[in-house]
């Protein structure tokens, strides 16, 4: 059976990263930043609580 909640949290987690990694390319450091750390703790939460 497929946890839709663990799923969504992957998808978010791409589309973090995504969002990151446009921020870098045009020079918005904190908001590249608060994206990767925003991804790291729904990684976090994905392992700890959804899987």
């Amino acid at each position: 059976m497929v946890n839709y909640l663990a799923t969504v949290a992957a998808v978010l987690v791409v589309v973090l990263f995504g969002v990151a990694l446009y921020a870098l390319s045009v020079g918005r450091y904190t908001a590249a930043g608060v994206s990767f750390f925003s991804a790291s703790l729904v990684i976090y939460f994905r392992e700890s609580r959804l899987v």
